[in-house]
């Protein structure tokens, strides 16, 4: 059996800039990013992708709120803009690693029931539930930052227009909307993920997140108004699968303490125990770094052997220990 490994990718990765933020622009880096996630399948990894929606998921929001006031149409609920952006933003990574396989003339072999035949290599996009608590706490502190980035000048006519809006500053780069984002707690589609691993498909799940929905006293699971932390999910998601590698992908190379500074220091393999330490000494920023290595925590303290935090373009190096911040029990 090859080895399985889990990737994030990051939605903020998928659009570059304010002049960079097109569906054809995000389509160009996912094209890039899907280039170094084959790297990885051509090392020999099963690979399950999972991507962020902040910036998407905003917009979609954002548009369905200007459409309400100035057209009088429906307003479309934040969970359904969950699920929008999970099909949209998959169908165009789908579509990035099904070109890449056949440039490569990739092949893989089904395996399912009586069915068994050699085919060109295929990615599959599963829309993906993610159970969540009724009664998480996140649901009154709303803390995930959506859509765009506003200068504190555009903040003031904001605040001002929509009194409703929570905004935070996010990581020195300008001030974001926030909203709810609680705790994952199980996938749902567990099962048809690991059907379509062990036929050799490449798999997009939990895109965004995934879509967080409640048990009902009735025993239902329905759709709520919030957006699950991506790299809290993806660690989830590895850890149900009993995934070699995690690997969350970032804007930079390695992982840095004292970021920015004279005296900064990029880290290549460190201990739960020195994750932790640097956390509590303040090294990684809230809305940035600190989520991903907390999920990259997780996933080990969860029975995973190893996560790595590295960019798209260093993927497959990162998995063969050439790259990247590698996170160890």
């Amino acid at each position: 059996m090859k080895k399985l490994a889990v990737v994030a990718i990051g939605g903020n990765s998928l659009i570059k800039d304010n002049e960079h933020c097109s569906i054809e622009d995000q389509y160009k880096a996912v094209c890039e990013t899907a280039d170094h996630i084959v790297d990885l399948v051509d090392s020999g990894y099963n690979v399950v992708v999972s991507h962020g929606n902040g910036p998407q998921v905003g917009y979609m929001l954002r548009r369905s709120e200007i459409a309400s006031e100035v057209e009088n149409m429906h307003p479309v609920p934040l969970v359904n803009c969950d699920a929008d952006s999970q099909g949209a933003i998959g169908y165009q990574i789908q579509q990035a690693l099904d070109n890449e396989f056949r440039k490569r003339k990739m092949s893989q072999i089904i395996n399912v029931g009586a069915l068994s035949r050699e085919s060109l290599k295929t990615a599959v996009t599963i829309v993906t539930q993610i159970a969540v608590a009724k009664d998480d706490p996140a649901f009154k502190k709303p803390s995930k930052p959506i859509g765009a980035f506003y200068s504190e000048e555009e903040v003031v006519g904001i605040r001002k227009k929509y009194s409703y809006w929570k905004l935070i500053s996010d990581a020195g780069r300008g001030y974001r909307r926030v909203v709810a984002s609680p705790k994952p707690l199980m996938i749902l589609e567990e099962e048809p993920i690991e059907i379509l691993l062990a036929a050799g498909f490449c798999v997009i799940a939990a895109g965004g997140g995934g879509i967080p929905v409640i048990k009902t006293e009735d025993n239902r699971w329905v759709g709520v108004d919030a957006v699950i932390d991506k790299d809290f999910a993806t660690s989830l998601m590895a850890n149900q699968l009993k995934a070699d590698l995690l690997l969350i992908s970032t804007g930079v190379e390695r992982v840095y303490i004292n970021f920015g500074k004279a005296n900064q220091k990029g880290l290549d393999k460190i201990t739960v125990a020195e994750a932790k330490k640097y956390i509590k000494e303040g090294h990684f920023a809230p809305g940035s770094m600190r989520p991903k290595i907390e999920a990259a925590i997780e996933f080990i303290e969860n029975g995973g052997s190893e996560a790595i935090i590295t960019d798209p373009e260093n993927l497959s190096k990162a998995a063969n220990g050439d790259a990247g911040t590698h996170l160890i029990a």
